[in-house]
């Protein structure tokens, strides 16, 4: 079921299906809620699963000049104390993980598990900060199909291009509504995140990180190089770019079923 909540004001929407121990996913850059559909069906048959449009994204009200990843971390809480859920498993993919961990930062007792599909808990470098400064430059003069048609299928590995075709053209279509200016917005957010390696460090909570072979953003090799918690579990997922749980769909629930029937 589709809900909303207010945060600042402004409107937070969110989906809520299935019962159990509670699990929230955060979406990737230019994406929605959406995103996670089947893997949130998949996760309902065991779990309360709450998918959430993050600031900008989707349908939930954008915050200028900046969506900041403290927003929406605060954003997520909102939505959790309206569903009165006071633990949650947090998965999040790409950007939804650098909210995830801001998140994190602030409410460590409110998880009882944490993933990474495909992100880090590092800042921008300069030539990620030039990226976004370049995709900034491009909004403002109206190019904003550019980015969402170069974006979508590079977040699939070559090899599943084709495959998910349907999957890209609706991640384009959901892309291709939001505002230039909530995109701008989040570009600024994500170039002056701050670095949150600690606080990966010191999770106290289970841990899994996703990667993902053929992951043309986050490097494949980069898992065994973090800074991981004392429990913790890599899932290599060998025929995924930067996608995986739509890639390999089965693979990345089995995962989650798994560690969270250890740990609920």
């Amino acid at each position: 079921m589709m809900q909303s909540v207010k945060y600042l004001n402004k409107e937070i929407v969110f989906k809520h299906i299935g019962k159990g121990p509670a699990i929230t996913l955060l979406h990737g850059y230019l994406e929605s809620k959406e995103i996670w559909n089947e893997f949130a069906l998949e996760l309902a048959k065991k779990f309360s699963v709450c998918s959430i449009d993050l600031p900008g994204h989707g349908k939930s009200a954008s915050f200028f000049p900046m969506n900041t990843m403290e927003i929406m971390a605060e954003s997520v809480n909102a939505v959790l104390n309206f569903l009165n859920i006071e633990k949650t498993f947090l998965i999040g993919h790409s950007m939804g993980g650098y909210a995830a961990l801001a998140f994190a930062e602030k409410y460590p007792n409110k998880l009882w598990a944490f993933s990474l599909f495909h992100s880090a808990p590092f800042a921008d470098n300069q030539e990620k900060k030039q990226n976004r400064y370049r995709e900034i430059k491009l909004l403002n003069e109206g190019k904003k199909e550019l980015i969402y048609s170069a974006h979508f299928p590079k977040i699939f590995a070559p090899a599943n291009v084709e495959q998910f075709a349907d999957d890209i053209e609706n991640a384009k279509q959901i892309a291709a509504l939001l505002p230039p200016e909530n995109i701008v917005a989040t570009l600024k957010g994500l170039k002056d995140r701050k670095d949150r390696t600690q606080v990966m460090n010191d999770l106290k909570v289970p841990f899994i990180f996703f990667a993902g072979k053929f992951d043309q953003f986050i490097p494949y090799d980069l898992r065994k190089m973090l800074p991981y918690p004392l429990q913790y579990h890599i899932v290599e997922l060998e025929n995924s770019g930067h996608i995986g749980f739509i890639e390999e769909l089965s693979k990345s629930v089995n995962a989650i079923n798994t560690i969270a029937k250890l740990y609920s």
